[in-house]
């Protein structure tokens, strides 16, 4: 049974930072693309970052420069660093994993699993 489970939410001023992290289990995904989406309220969920094992990445052009994706294969495990966080990055925040694709997709139905969520909140 694969799972995916996020943390590292919370609730951080504009400005600030904050890491989070997803640690999965059921198998390796050393081979595997895994990502972060996000999803606030009254929108659809939108692709945030993606790598893929051998360490190609894709952001979105709203996070560019701000937040980075790095993993730990060892630990089947995926971060996403935040920092100089805006109001408008208010989202849960869902790790995804791809089973097929060798190359970071951005559509959410290219991934097979999917954690619970972790509420990120940026305050003015």
């Amino acid at each position: 049974q694969v799972q995916l489970e996020e943390s590292g939410g919370g609730l951080v001023q504009a400005g600030g930072s904050l890491r989070l992290s997803c640690a999965a289990s059921g198998r390796s995904f050393s081979r595997n693309v895994m990502a972060w989406f996000r999803q606030a309220p009254g929108k659809e969920r939108e692709f945030v970052a993606a790598r893929n094992w051998s360490g190609i990445m894709k952001y979105a052009e709203s996070v560019k420069g701000r937040f980075t994706i790095s993993r730990d294969n060892a630990k089947n495990a995926v971060y996403l660093q935040m920092n100089a966080l805006k109001p408008e990055d208010t989202a849960v925040y869902y790790c995804a994993l791809d089973l097929n694709d060798v190359l970071p997709q951005e559509d959410p139905d290219e991934y097979d699993y999917w954690g619970q969520g972790t509420q990120v909140t940026v305050s003015t």
